[in-house]
């Protein structure tokens, strides 16, 4: 007589122990990182182990429609079944109640699950016990967990807040699973946007453009670091396109799917350089009316592209370093430690050794920036490009100032490549858009470039390829054979000068195709 009493309650103990593990593990597995429909299935798993139940299902409501999303005790092809509430009133009246619902065994509601239940499939016996519980996040009715039971009485010692504590959590699983789902949907788009931006960024700042052996060997170089994490030191005097490098080397590598996050070093203030580049906690300075990431939080992943790298002042070099040598950063104003996983370009106009010698750049940043450096050819040193080069970019301002056709006259072309280019591109993409605009207000119909119209301040002295002064190359023996021998260079340094195109070195000379063929011949034109 007294021992029945004594182990009934033990019984509830184990049971009730049994019961607090589960809701536990339950709970851990809401803070781990796993895929959703792992989490579904252990949490029905453990509802079915330690509840008097032969069949759980969590089921999903969205548009009016409640989706299996796990199952323990039910045939298989339950989760390829779809429920509305109104075809199945047993779900429409858990669905109406916020709290537990228990069906009596004598319910003439017909029970979705007869028949389903895996332990007797065959025989197909009906479900006899059956409740259920609907499950609401933040006032929003997100799904049910349903219980059946074969035995009639099953449910009669469980008690409802013991089904309302699981119910809860498989609430919070649903959303848990849906807010991670919904940030990895997130995070796809912002990573198809940055690929997006960046292939959009190389088509409209062009890829490295000629095909001289100085910019050859220059995209050999960046093909090569390309697929590394090595940090690269982008070198070239100003506007010889290291940014542009820089995003080439960017979306040939394993991270171009991340961000490109770029900051220029010489346009940051000192006051606010270490929160642009680490971030801040609110509060730690004036103005910091709210928390922020700085460019590595930003980059995180990706890449990040310190431009004008010798313009950092010193003070900051240090903490560079540190982010750099281990991978960690520290908001102002904070005290945790945050880890980064970057790869670091960097670029500079400036000659960084004679900076660490002057005493106005650290060292040990340098060593650690210049693991692989790339210098980039100034244009004088690729002369060759030019005329391809200025073919593209009269083929872009042609685009923004919205001309059908832009043109170079072969003398504007020999003024070009006399010069010295002390901008490098950037400068010749800038004079030939003036150019283009000037010449346009001369001829809207045939734009076409001319010596004047590139107002440069240095002479004409045209290579060998080009037309050169007449003085120096007419021979002494008369007008006509001069006019011939000027004829015979003017057209054979325009047909270089436009690859062999009849018809767009008649154009420029003005002249019929035809004539101008016939007139080549007469005047016995090395082609």
């Amino acid at each position: 007589m007294i021992g029945r009493p004594f182990l009934s309650t033990f019984t509830i103990m184990i049971v009730q122990q049994a019961i607090d593990r589960a809701l536990w593990q339950i709970a851990v597995d809401l803070s781990n990182t796993m895929p959703g429909e792992v989490q579904f299935q252990r949490l029905v798993s453990a509802v079915g182990t330690v509840l008097p139940c032969d069949a759980v299902a969590l089921l999903h409501l969205q548009d009016g429609v409640l989706t299996p999303v796990a199952s323990h005790g039910l045939a298989p092809d339950l989760m390829g079944r779809r429920f509305t509430p109104q075809a199945h009133p047993r779900l429409a009246a858990i669905l109406d109640s916020k709290r537990p619902v228990r069906f009596p065994v004598d319910c003439d509601l017909p029970d979705p699950f007869d028949g389903l239940l895996a332990i007797d499939a065959e025989h197909e016996k009906p479900v006899h016990a059956c409740m259920g519980c609907s499950l609401y996040v933040d006032r929003e009715l997100v799904g049910v967990l349903t219980l059946d039971a074969l035995d009639e009485h099953a449910f009669d010692p469980l008690p409802d807040s013991t089904v309302a504590a699981f119910a809860a959590l498989a609430a919070a699983t649903l959303r848990n699973v849906a807010l991670i789902r919904a940030l990895e949907q997130a995070s796809e788009r912002q990573r198809a946007i940055a690929r997006d931006l960046m292939q959009e960024a190389l088509r409209r700042e062009g890829s490295l453009v000629g095909n001289s052996p100085a910019i050859r060997a220059l995209r050999r170089e960046i093909a090569l670091v390309a697929t590394t994490d090595l940090a690269v030191l982008i070198t070239g005097e100003t506007g010889t396109g290291k940014e542009l490098v820089a995003r080439i080397a960017h979306a040939q590598s394993p991270r171009a799917e991340q961000a490109l996050v770029q900051i220029n070093c010489a346009a940051l203030p000192e006051t606010v350089a270490e929160s642009e580049l680490f971030g801040h906690k609110r509060g730690a300075f004036t103005g910091a009316v709210s928390d922020r990431a700085g460019k590595f939080e930003l980059a995180n992943g990706g890449t990040l592209f310190l431009d004008e790298i010798g313009e950092l002042p010193l003070n900051l070099q240090a903490k560079l370093l540190r982010a750099l040598q281990q991978g960690e950063i520290q908001r102002v104003g904070a005290d945790e430690i945050i880890r980064v996983n970057v790869r670091i370009i960097a670029a500079t106009n400036r000659d960084l050794l004679q900076e660490v010698e002057a005493g106005r750049f650290r060292a040990d940043l340098y060593h650690r920036l210049h693991v692989y450096p790339i210098a980039v050819p100034p244009l004088r040193e690729h002369r060759e490009d030019l005329a391809v080069l200025a073919g593209y970019f009269l083929d872009a301002a042609r685009h923004k100032l919205g001309m059908p056709r832009i043109d170079l006259h072969p003398l504007a072309l020999a003024a070009l490549e006399a010069y010295d280019w002390p901008g490098n591109v950037r400068e010749l993409e800038h004079l030939l858009l003036r150019a283009s605009l000037k010449a346009a207000q001369r001829d809207g119909e045939r734009v076409l470039l001319r010596p004047d119209d590139l107002a440069l301040s240095t002479p004409v002295c045209p290579p060998v390829a080009a037309v050169q002064p007449v003085a120096a190359t007419l021979p002494q023996t008369g007008l006509r054979e001069a006019m011939d021998a000027y004829q015979r260079q003017l057209i054979e340094s325009t047909l270089l000068a436009n690859q062999g195109n009849w018809s767009q070195a008649a154009k420029l000379l003005e002249l019929d195709r035809a004539n101008l063929q016939r007139l080549a011949r007469r005047l016995g034109c090395v082609i």
